[in-house]
């Protein structure tokens, strides 16, 4: 026999990995567990069975989490909080690495338990989820170390409530305890329903690292201690990774609460196959991103997108390999697709696939065993791009396909999904992938690779997949907050109207102003504006929903603001502040007659004003991304990138300097905005029509909507084709802004009751850059 014939012949198993370890360890514990609260196990209680997937065995029984005992670990936490918030950095890191290490030496022991209690296969434990949870904490140690240096003037939030699901529940948990530790919070943690074993046996080894108790608690149950932990009221933080129903459900339930909030939701993600890529590469990529977990990952490459010249040759190619996976228990390390997570998931998968009436289905040729959750891996080709396969998330492994001609037409058929969470690209041309990249919409994109992830590199979503990144410095600032002063937020009205009033006769009108013109009110009302000592300064038009409609159509005609150079966007704003400049006392005197301050105040408004507008010029071109040092051959590059449309409401503080402090972050970093100003002293924003007019500011960049927050909050926070709102005004009401906010997920700037000293540094800096933008991990590895 020659050396082919040995190779075709070959058998590669089975190769089963033993699991006599975490079976003991399961047995030692009793088979049930309760929660670890306050650092200790209680007493199991109610309970229900956490079964391996690939046979239906039950593994054991897992406590069902009840309000009360969601109370009883956050007030653990609460008590924790002082002390841990008060530790070194190093004494922190200290913690994390010891953590880190004890990862690693029961690192088979966590593998093998991920395992049977999730259904992946062994290898991508073992080879994947293991090694990089450990390195979450070791990257974490060290961030801890660096942050008293690196980050000053920012504190922990408290109390972080943590949700996690069931597709990587390792991984998800060190995504998530290892910055809030390293920030210096503590953690309440929902594992999922499904697999929570890998969660308690974490809870085993920080008792075994010399965690200080209560710094983390973990509650195990389904999805009403979910909502428990996340609509708590001694709970400062809340992140959740899941689907984007329930990342919506959560937007609304802690709409108002002065929660911070983090989203990692739903994903369908493009997979784009130029002509000139190497297809064999390409496939074995397609094999990582769609069918490794089963398909059960919320960044899966489950929308091929193949250019049409190779699309015939690429899916009989694509086939072949489909038909040469392995399929079967996942203790064995000679399979590669393992099984699906639970028969819920499982006939939903199923449903979703009988169900679609378009294009031809591929199953694999390969046997399924004859027990357990296996599903073949399914290849479905001439979809349209608007079938329903082609927009819902399925997580399975489930493989949809359509083509395109031009790169053009690529991206268009990528960005027509509501999600924007990862997306991948294949091509030996190098501009072209640079080129594509960035034009994407998505949070993370590959080039010429599939699901690379590292501590380092920021990782999250836009759109409906959700908002805030974890990894990097970047994933530490979700848990930290400035450590600035602040006075309580109160609402003022305007001057009512006096008893004999002094109205010049010649009236001003300050129109709304909407893609770069004056316009009136869609309702056709107004309403006098009046001094502080009686006299009519003019009326304001009182805006409605068609005019935030108008003014947020005209954002969204300014999109090539976004592709300007940051070079260019600091030209306008330094003209923008020259040209304020100028008419310096004429400004001055308005802010005088509005709001009744001294002259010298009103002066020094519009000097700040005109520095806040220089500080963001020079910020234009500075506020850069970064390369991250990350363990491939190859670069992440985190890239900065406008957020898009944002809706402001202005604080009725400092009407001018309110508006400047945040159109001028907003604009620089070369985003929309539509601006609601201050309603007690709207006439301060609405004079800088004419200062925009001369300053070449392109129409519909600035756009200013004048009225009632309280009439204007809700259509301009629930407008779909808006990105991110800020609310900084007391007639906004954080509630009706979050809620509204859910619509589509957008990110949101809320006051908590506190309000900003706009004329302090507090009023600038780079939280404002850091809300104006958004981060794009591209992964671009080198050589052969």
């Amino acid at each position: 026999m020659n050396i082919p014939e040995i190779f075709e012949t070959m058998d590669y198993g089975p190769a089963p990995e033993g699991d006599a370890e975490a079976r003991a360890w399961i047995a030692d514990k009793g088979s049930a567990f309760g929660h670890f609260i306050d650092g200790a196990f209680t007493a199991p209680g109610e309970t229900f069975a956490s079964n391996n997937p690939a046979n239906g065995e039950t593994l054991a029984e897992i406590s069902q989490g009840s309000a009360a005992d969601v109370d009883m670990a956050v007030a653990a936490a609460r008590r924790a909080f002082p002390k841990w918030a008060k530790l070194t950095g190093h004494q922190r890191a200290r913690h994390l690495y010891a953590l880190a290490r004890l990862l690693q030496k029961h690192s088979r022991l966590f593998a093998v338990l991920e395992t049977m209690d999730n259904g992946k296969p062994i290898r991508e434990s073992r080879d994947i989820d293991i090694p990089l949870a450990q390195r979450h904490f070791y990257y974490h140690a060290g961030l801890a170390q660096l942050l008293e240096d690196e980050m000053p003037g920012h504190a922990p939030l408290g109390v972080c409530g943590q949700v996690i699901p069931w597709n990587f529940p390792l991984l998800m948990l060190s995504w998530k305890i290892a910055p809030a530790l390293a920030a210096g919070n503590t953690v309440v943690l929902k594992p999922a329903e499904y697999t929570s074993l890998t969660a308690l046996l974490f809870a085993d080894i920080c008792r075994e690292a010399g965690l200080p108790k209560g710094v983390v608690n973990i509650v195990t149950g389904d999805g009403r201690t979910g909502e428990a932990i996340t609509t708590h009221p001694d709970i400062n933080k809340v992140a959740f990774t899941g689907s984007t129903e329930v990342g919506r459900h959560i937007r609304q339930a802690t709409a108002g609460s002065g929660k911070s909030l983090t989203l990692e939701l739903g994903g369908k993600s493009p997979y784009i196959v130029f002509d000139d890529a190497d297809i064999d590469s390409a496939i074995e990529g397609l094999v990582d991103a769609i069918w490794f977990n089963q398909g059960q990952v919320c960044c899966a490459g489950s929308r091929l997108l193949v250019q049409e010249g190779i699309a015939e040759d690429f899916h009989a190619r694509l086939k072949a390999r489909m038909d040469k996976l392995r399929i079967g228990d996942p203790l064995d390390k000679c399979i590669d697709v393992g099984a699906v997570v639970d028969p819920v998931q499982h006939a939903t998968i199923t449903k979703l696939v009988d169900e679609n009436t378009e294009g031809q289905t591929y199953r694999a040729a390969v046997p399924l065993p004859e027990t357990g959750c296996f599903y073949p891996p399914t290849l479905i080709t001439g979809l349209s791009t608007a079938a329903p396969l082609m927009q819902e998330e399925i997580f399975g492994p489930v493989l949809v396909s359509t083509t395109f001609r031009t790169p053009a037409e690529a991206v268009q058929i990528a960005n027509n999904t509501r999600y924007g969470l990862a997306a991948t690209l294949w091509t030996e041309n190098l501009n072209l992938a640079l080129d594509i990249g960035p034009k994407l919409a998505a949070g993370v994109v590959w080039v010429n690779a599939t699901n690379l992830f590292d501590a380092a590199a920021p990782f999250g979503g836009v759109r409906e997949s959700g908002f805030g990144r974890e990894g990097g410095w970047e994933g530490l600032l979700a848990y930290l907050k400035p450590a600035v002063k602040t006075k309580a937020l109160t609402a003022k009205a305007p001057t009512p109207a006096p008893d004999t009033p002094d109205a010049p006769g010649l009236d001003r009108t300050a129109k709304m102003y909407i893609g770069g013109k004056q316009a009136r009110p869609d309702g056709g009302y107004s309403e006098p504006v009046w001094s502080a000592k009686g006299k009519l300064l003019g009326h304001m038009g009182l805006g409605n929903r068609k005019d935030i409609r108008n003014a947020v159509e005209a954002a969204q005609g300014a999109a090539g603001w976004s592709k300007t150079t940051g070079h260019l966007r600091a030209q306008i704003l330094y003209y923008i502040g020259e040209n304020l400049s100028a008419r310096a006392d004429e400004f001055a005197s308005r802010i005088r007659d509005l709001t009744g301050v001294t002259t010298k105040l009103a002066e020094a408004e519009v000097e700040t004003a005109i520095d806040r507008l220089f500080t963001y010029a020079a910020w234009a071109d500075k506020f850069d991304g970064t390369a991250k040092s990350v363990p491939i051959r190859g670069v992440a590059l985190a890239m900065t990138e406008p957020v898009g449309v944002i809706g402001a409401l202005a604080s009725d503080d400092a009407p001018l300097l309110g508006a400047i402090s945040l159109i001028a972050p907003a604009i620089a970093m070369g985003n929309r905005i539509v601006l609601v100003p201050s309603y007690a002293a709207p006439l301060a924003a609405t004079d800088l029509y004419q200062v925009l007019d001369t300053s070449d500011v392109p129409a519909g960049v600035v756009n200013i909507v004048t009225g009632d927050p309280a009439e204007l909050t809700k259509p301009l926070a629930g407008h779909l084709n808006l990105d991110a709102i800020w609310a900084f005004t007391a007639q906004a009401g954080a509630h009706v802004v979050e809620a509204a906010s859910a619509s589509n997920l957008k990110r949101t700037w809320v006051h908590d009751g506190q309000g900003i000293d706009w004329m302090s540094k507090a009023g600038e800096g780079k939280r404002f850059l850091q809300a104006a933008t958004e981060v794009k991990t591209i992964w671009v590895p080198y050589g052969e």
